[in-house]
């Protein structure tokens, strides 16, 4: 299963770093692909992954989902 969500503020190979590590830390998240220009970050999971769960790794990782 594939998710892709926005991301604001990321600029940087750090920054995409930074989302991804906090991203693969959700239980059943397999895969995590990060488009620095185009915001967008596509994980891929063997469940369904929780839109809570994936909001709070992205601010702790210090950003924000657009929308």
């Amino acid at each position: 299963m594939t998710t892709t969500i926005t991301v604001e503020g990321m600029s940087c190979g750090g920054c995409a770093k930074s989302v991804r590590a906090e991203l693969t830390h959700i239980p059943g998240v397999l895969a995590v692909d990060v488009d620095v220009p185009n915001g967008t970050v596509t994980i891929a999971s063997d469940n369904p992954v929780d839109d809570e769960a994936i909001r709070a790794a992205v601010e702790e990782a210090g950003y924000t989902l657009a929308g």
